[in-house]
């Protein structure tokens, strides 16, 4: 029975929850999605506002209200700051850190809970009570995972930890003797009494912290895209978690949301992978099986590929009548996207038709190069998914490969020893011409050599893209001036 206090509250609940809903489907595209960011921003001011007209804090002393209210304070000033300074290149790691405080609070939360029941939990029957153990147990399973994991991809994303995946011996036996173990300790917690049941607790939990450690350090570099999905879609289930444990309904609704939108998302990034998620959450990426990283591609050096001037891709590009441009995590890192949409505006003004080609795991993060495009200004109609583009390849003048490396590799398709061998990618080698912007030969973050770049209608630009596609238009504009 909902009392006339209760009222304003709820009914915040369910806008908000509406308003979340919204959201969701508004980042589903590119032109709805600043909208879509407003509906989250009213919906997550809403809940925190319904969260505090149903707590009775003023029946608490002055010590507490003053750490509630700070803590929403301090806590919403280090968002704002932390949003305002974070560079693009760094937004995969911000999310990957952010997914990790959503997992260790749904760890406190089921500590606390299991501490300090809530009042009236005494007259529960036993069936009751033991339901509520099992949120516990499973929420505090669930964001411990995901604290730890989400910790490691942070570290791995920041170049912390290497990107290479760390295979132990037995690891898949590692992983199920650590989920039968959690499962098995779960029965003698159901019986135990507070202390002995929070021993046990601990222990779980640290099982729990292990398994997220090793789940992910076992996942190479080019699956990250895909684990920054899998943990967005893991913090989600630990938000839900955590509803259950305190009765929170709007908690649940939207840690139901991000679990679920994430873990549809993993999948359909899986599949354009051509890859099982199974294959991702267990597996390492670029190996054998057998525990050592598979070498794939001869030992070449930039000797045996050819290179390229800014000059001579001026003029290539001021020939083309069809431009693709494939940007990658080595354009964010440059901060080059707002040079590539102007050399693509003058390229439009020449007659040109310029397109841009997104792979659905370009750059650290899922969206990662729209985001990027979308900040420079790139109309929305340019910028096209794989599937739409491949099959335009062969009637291209010009590919312009920006940072991009993996997801251009044609070694995807015919090099069965490869480990990315059946993954789908662009295909920009049956274009007439490609130039790669890269700083050096270094292999990408898959740490498989790159076919592409020995290709005869490839051409090699070395060098920072920003200072590059500078060089570009520098020399377009001192052609055009001639």
């Amino acid at each position: 029975m909902i009392t006339e206090a209760q009222s304003m509250p709820t009914v915040l609940y369910v806008i908000a929850a509406v308003l979340f809903i919204l959201s969701l489907g508004g980042l589903a595209s590119q032109e709805t999605a600043r909208r879509g960011n407003t509906y989250g921003i009213v919906g997550m001011v809403l809940a925190i506002l319904a969260t505090f007209l149903l707590g009775d804090f003023e029946g608490w002393n002055l010590t507490a209200q003053v750490m509630i209210y700070g803590s929403v304070a301090v806590g919403g000033a280090i968002g704002a700051v932390l949003a305002l300074r974070v560079a693009m290149t760094a937004m995969p790691e911000l999310v990957a850190i952010l997914h990790s405080f959503v997992g260790l609070a749904a760890v406190f939360v089921g500590w606390s809970s299991f501490l300090h029941p809530h009042s009236g939990a005494e007259e529960l029957s036993k069936a009751a009570q033991n339901v509520h153990l099992v949120e516990i147990w499973v929420g505090v399973f669930i964001g411990a995972i995901t604290f730890t994991g989400s910790v490691v991809a942070w570290a791995k994303l920041n170049g912390r930890v290497s990107g290479k995946p760390l295979l132990m011996p037995q690891r898949h036996m590692i992983n199920l003797a650590a989920v039968v173990g959690s499962l098995i300790l779960l029965f003698p917690f159901l019986d135990a009494g507070s202390g002995f049941g929070f021993t046990l607790l601990l222990i779980m939990s640290l099982v729990a912290f292990g398994l997220g450690w090793h789940l992910v350090m076992a996942i190479g570099g080019a699956d990250m895209p895909v684990v920054v999905s899998l943990l967005n879609s893991y913090s989600g289930w630990a938000a839900a978690a955590a509803g259950f444990m305190l009765s929170n309904d709007l908690l649940i609704v939207t840690g139901a949301l991000v679990g679920s939108s994430g873990a549809i998302l993993s999948y359909i990034m899986c599949h354009a992978m051509n890859r099982s998620i199974w294959n991702v959450v267990f597996g390492g990426f670029g190996t054998d099986g057998g525990g050592e990283p598979v070498q794939v591609g001869e030992a070449k050096s930039a000797d045996d590929c050819n290179h390229t001037d800014a000059d001579e891709v001026a003029q290539a590009a001021k020939d083309a009548r069809s431009i693709v441009i494939v940007p990658g995590y080595g354009m964010a890192v440059a901060r080059a996207q707002h040079l590539v949409r102007e050399f693509s505006d003058q390229m439009k003004k020449n007659g040109a038709t310029v397109r841009y080609a997104i792979h659905p795991v370009a750059g650290r993060l899922p969206g990662h190069m729209n985001v990027l495009l979308a900040e420079a200004g790139v109309p929305y109609d340019t910028v096209l998914e794989m599937e739409e583009l491949n099959d335009d390849f062969p009637e291209t003048d010009l590919v312009l490969v920006i940072g991009a490396n993996d997801i251009v590799n044609p070694g995807a398709e015919t090099d069965p020893a490869s480990p990315i061998y059946g993954m789908p990618v662009l295909q920009v080698w049956k274009s007439k011409k490609v130039v790669v912007f890269k700083r050096s030969m270094r292999m990408g973050y898959a740490g498989v050599a790159n076919e592409l770049f020995f290709n005869e209608n490839t051409d090699m630009l070395f060098g920072d893209a920003k200072d590059t596609v500078q060089a570009i238009l520098n020399a377009l504009s001192g052609k055009a001036a001639a």
